[in-house]
């Protein structure tokens, strides 16, 4: 098990956060939100620069990725925190576990979505759902299920420092004490004044491995790299590696925050120029290596429980949609990010 550069531990936390704050606070998550929006509203008299971003994105979107065109409402809307109720999102019926690929599985909620990728010296778990209790029922139960040791985790990687996806790294920790992997921007924000709290979401880890845009997770057979693509968060990373489905190989992109949460935030423009930027960068690198799979932490964008559910009969991976699909995602969330900057700046 190894990893390309690490930086010293310290004894951070996140500041104690009363209750109704939380609640407060907790509000303002989009990616709470966004998958719950309804399509673009139809006829909306909008600007027309707004409008033409949003053409594009619909227009990249086709009849395949409609999920993403859900990132467009945020520019048809004065900027602000969405209120959103965690209790029905968190109370879903848990959707059954699944594998996707030889080495890539499925342990998530039906609305924050939880991976493993089984290498040959262990496990990579990426994010760690809402809260201890949720990511024992889920994370635990489904990867036994599926015949996965949840003491063999090596790793946890969260994506980014919003509680539903650190809030059961307690868990994690007591089973398999692995090393808990974000990046500098958002250790930083756990450890010391939380975007985003709820009374649902478990306390964030204590700082541990730290990682920058282009660095390496390395665990037997694997390698994983770190893309930061700021916005969703200051620190977003998102991951590429590869996924094996009997003798073939491929490219697998998980984006690490999709919604635009962050319109209440003074930021709110230089957040949406490094999503915008992101976008692009990642665009040309899914064209460069023909990354064909993409995924998301949150299952209502990258239906990834439907896919699941037709892998028995699809006669082939569903989740194996060609680059220029990938391209295509990276477009509508691109284009979505642009007509939004427009609305804000006018």
């Amino acid at each position: 098990m190894s990893f390309w550069r690490k930086t010293e531990r310290t004894t951070l936390r996140a500041e104690a956060v009363e209750p109704g704050r939380r609640r407060f606070l907790a509000l303002g998550c989009a990616c709470c939100a966004a998958v719950a929006l309804p399509a673009l509203p139809a006829g909306a008299a909008v600007p027309p620069a707004v409008q033409r971003h949003l053409n594009l994105a619909k227009e990249a979107a086709g009849n395949d990725l409609g999920a993403y065109l859900r990132l467009g409402n945020t520019a048809l809307t004065p900027p602000a925190a969405p209120q959103v109720d965690l209790g029905p999102l968190i109370n879903q019926p848990v959707p059954p576990p699944g594998q996707a690929f030889d080495n890539l599985f499925y342990v998530g909620a039906r609305w924050v979505s939880a991976w493993i990728i089984r290498t040959s010296d262990g496990l990579i778990l990426i994010d760690a759902l809402n809260n201890d209790d949720e990511a024992e029922r889920v994370i635990g139960a489904g990867m036994r299920r599926l015949g996965l040791d949840p003491a063999q985790i090596r790793y946890l990687v969260i994506t980014h420092g919003h509680g539903d996806h650190y809030g059961g790294a307690g868990w994690v920790k007591r089973v398999a004490s692995p090393k808990i992997v974000a990046s500098d921007a958002d250790w930083t924000m756990m450890a010391t004044k939380l975007e985003f709290d709820a009374p649902e979401w478990g306390r964030p880890p204590q700082r541990d491995v730290a990682v920058r845009d282009g660095d390496r997770i390395t665990l037997g057979d694997t390698a994983v790299e770190v893309l930061v693509t700021p916005g969703h968060t200051r620190g977003t990373i998102s991951l590429l590696f590869t996924v094996r489905q009997g003798g073939q190989e491929h490219r697998a992109l998980l984006w690490g925050g999709t919604a635009f949460n962050f319109g209440a935030q003074p930021d709110r423009i230089e957040r949406l120029q490094g999503y915008i930027d992101a976008t692009a960068r990642l665009r040309d690198i899914a064209r460069q290596r023909n990354v064909d799979v993409f995924i998301s932490n949150h299952a209502g964008y990258d239906e990834a429980i439907t896919k699941l559910a037709a892998m028995p009969s699809a006669g082939r991976n569903p989740f194996v949609i060609g680059a220029d699909t990938t391209v295509r995602a990276l477009t509508v969330m691109h284009e979505c990010a642009r007509a939004t900057m427009e609305a804000w700046k006018a």
